[in-house]
């Protein structure tokens, strides 16, 4: 099942929040369980976290939210695509589905939204989960790289078997055939009178993008006062040595990193990514106070 429900974000922009499990049952109607929300990375959408969700439903509500102009959420303006619009929509997400102090769990663009909002809003957090995300500034080569990329679709697709083949083995970007990245993008892909396009503008995309690639955010890091756990593929786009200097800045930094696995390890390796993130969650949804 997937149950979707609506939450008003900043400026009044309609997003789509997303369970796909049953939440918990309770004996006690006064004492919910800690809840849970899912923020996915760019050009992402809340269903890449659908098997995670399934599996931490059992005991806590989990809910992963369509970022605006991703997914079924609204896609305002260019100007709309800033930081501040991002990290206060994941906070009414928070209080709107009443899931506070809630765990973030974030890839890429969406953990740093997370721990933005860890540092914003301590009261909001309890516990925050980094997924393949860097603190250095990426530069302006970066940003210029994504651009050519984007151009280098062959947009529209004739069918989803061609989106499939294209970003999971002749996408210049894939360096050996991966199946899974062809799943993931054939996810965010709809139809059209003309073929399959993305459901997101690329240059509201690059537009999101170009407010975080030029800076650094380790003063931010820094000031999540939560348990935080950083997750790298050793084939992602982390690396070892910024992931190990992320988790010294984090003044309740914790490390894990999977084998075999790059920038889409939680949508392409569910069981190593649950096994790496599982015990710390168990301990930070369970404690009682901190």
């Amino acid at each position: 099942m997937a149950r979707r429900i609506d939450v008003t974000g900043a400026g009044g922009v309609h997003l789509a929040a997303w369970e796909f499990a049953d939440p918990p049952k309770t004996e006690d109607p006064d004492h919910s369980s800690p809840g849970v929300l899912l923020l996915h990375g760019l050009m992402g959408r809340a269903s890449h976290w659908a098997s995670t969700a399934r599996w931490l439903s059992g005991r806590h509500p989990a809910v992963a939210l369509d970022q605006r102009g991703h997914g079924q959420s609204d896609k305002p303006p260019q100007a709309a695509y800033t930081r501040e619009a991002y990290v206060e929509d994941a906070a009414a997400a928070v209080e709107q589905l009443d899931l506070a102090p809630a765990v973030l769990i974030g890839h890429a663009m969406g953990a740093l939204t997370a721990w933005q909002l860890a540092a914003k809003r301590p009261e909001l957090v309890r516990g925050l989960i980094i997924c393949d995300m860097r603190a250095s500034a990426l530069g302006a080569a970066s940003q210029r790289e994504w651009a050519d990329w984007f151009r280098s679709w062959p947009v529209p697709f004739a069918t989803l078997a061609d989106v499939r083949k294209w970003f999971g083995e002749d996408d210049p970007w894939v360096e050996r055939p991966n199946p899974a990245r062809g799943e993931f993008y054939a996810e965010v892909m709809h139809e059209c009178a003309d073929g399959w396009r993305p459901v997101f503008d690329p240059d509201r995309m690059l537009s999101s993008r170009e407010t975080w690639v030029y800076d650094a955010h380790w003063e931010e890091l820094a000031q999540v006062p939560c348990p935080t756990l950083v997750v790298r593929g050793v084939d992602g786009e982390l690396g070892r040595a910024e992931a190990q200097e992320m988790v010294r800045v984090l003044p309740r930094g914790e490390y894990a990193e999977v084998a075999d696995a790059g920038h889409l390890l939680p949508y392409d390796h569910p069981d190593a990514w649950r096994a790496a993130v599982e015990p710390f969650l168990d301990r930070v949804l369970d404690r009682v106070g901190d």
